[in-house]
């Protein structure tokens, strides 16, 4: 499969470091951002390139030349006047699917997975999502959640997108997926675009425009993927490199994880919580995840919410409550990687409980359904990660599953979760 970099821009937010150098080849662990990407791409096979450029475009065209010292082949497309970020891809002939990225993306992710995501899909458009630590100033990609089909099951992610949410777009409690700068993109959707301007935004002018037909999905990932285009995210990347969180986050590797439990340890214990305006984040937690954020650690919330069968909340109020969480961690600048739910409850006997989720399930804490779901999905080794909860039954799961270490923190406790964190971190 061809990848299409875009590599045009003058890289004005790095302007204070970058006057005489293309934003894609400004020097990050000893090479360009550009050379990284293409180092990617070359481990999982992607050779054959071309790189779009504008601004400074011989900096670039003379340090890759053909590409055969980086064991690719780049070809070259001049933009003699900016384009916009789409308008190149009407001009180079495209009869097949491709990448496509941003030139001022470090990466370490596994494209093989995302390519059989998008062609097992059947889809017009993939986009490679994931969650940042910036959202406020990103484009949020809305993805369809499928009620159950079966009696006892819990809603799903089809993946599907439904609603792009930009930057500057009004919003409201969203999930922190954003539009990471990646994508496979079908010629059919170029085809697609009627009355094409010679200036094409891809988001505004061909993504967008798009949702409505249900062919554009959302491959979301942990993989490591750095936005290096202003001065303090370049700083954040040259820090993961001496860290070496670059190399172990792409998904082939291994992960470690905290398994946090949601209430009395990420927000403040209400008894049974099942409205977002009951949610409290505890202080600290922020300063907490963010710690998590930049190790080499994932965060994920493992929460039993037995207000599903009782009754007590519906499933679309819980996602918001989900989504309140997400949104608020995200104004601090932090995120979480996941967050698994067990909606069931062994006991029977409450006013308007809901049936088909009262039975003896394998998720519920301290059984260990979800946190084997968790290492399932994230491919985490259960033997070098954490659990840290307010309850003896979050240690039990923690216990029975193998974790390196089962934390009980007070419940309420100001403090206590950054308190764990900085001391494991210590």
């Amino acid at each position: 499969m061809k990848t299409i970099i875009m590599a045009g821009g003058k890289g004005t937010r790095l302007s204070s470091i970058s006057k005489n150098t293309p934003k894609p080849m400004v020097l990050v662990n000893g090479k360009p951002i550009l050379e990284w990407q293409i180092d990617n791409l070359r481990k999982c096979g992607l050779t054959d390139i071309t790189i779009v450029v504008g601004y400074l475009s011989k900096v670039i065209q003379d340090y890759f030349g053909d590409g055969s010292k980086f064991g690719v082949n780049i070809n070259y497309f001049v933009e003699e006047h900016p384009l916009g970020t789409a308008g190149s891809l009407f001009k180079l002939g495209l009869n097949n699917e491709f990448i496509l990225m941003c030139g001022d993306l470090i990466t370490n992710v596994d494209f093989d997975k995302f390519v059989d995501f998008h062609r097992n899909n059947n889809a017009l458009a993939t986009l490679m999502t994931h969650p940042n630590n910036h959202p406020f100033d990103s484009s949020i990609v809305v993805t369809e959640i499928l009620q159950p089909q079966e009696i006892g099951e819990i809603p799903y992610d089809s993946h599907r997108v439904i609603n792009w949410i930009g930057c500057n777009e009004k919003r409201s409690y969203y999930k922190n997926k954003v539009n990471s700068g990646i994508e496979i993109i079908s010629p059919l959707l170029l085809n697609s675009i009627i009355n094409v301007n010679e200036v094409v935004d891809l988001d505004k002018d061909i993504l967008k425009p798009n949702v409505s037909t249900g062919k554009i999905f959302s491959y979301n990932t942990y993989e490591y993927i750095k936005d290096a285009g202003i001065v303090d995210r370049l700083k954040e990347a040259e820090n993961d490199f001496k860290t070496n969180k670059v190399y172990l986050r792409n998904s082939r590797n291994k992960q470690k994880a905290f398994f946090l439990d949601r209430d009395g340890v990420i927000n403040k214990h209400v008894g049974y919580l099942t409205n977002p305006n009951q949610l409290e984040i505890i202080k600290g937690v922020p300063e907490a995840i963010k710690l998590i954020n930049e190790s080499e650690y994932l965060a994920i919330i493992l929460t039993n919410q037995p207000v599903i069968a009782r009754g007590d909340c519906s499933w679309e109020e819980l996602i918001k409550i989900h989504n309140k969480l997400e949104t608020e961690l995200g104004e601090y600048g932090v995120f979480i990687d996941g967050l698994y739910v067990c909606p069931h409850h062994p006991d029977k006997g409450f006013i308007g409980e809901r049936s088909e989720y009262k039975f003896d399930c394998e998720c519920r804490k301290p059984k260990n359904g979800m946190l084997l779901k968790a290492a399932e999905d994230f491919n985490i080794d259960i033997s070098q990660s954490i659990m840290i909860g307010d309850s003896e039954i979050d240690i039990k799961c923690g216990e029975t599953s193998g974790c390196k270490k089962n934390i009980l923190i007070k419940k309420n406790a100001e403090y206590s979760l950054l308190e764990v964190v900085k001391n494991i971190k210590g």
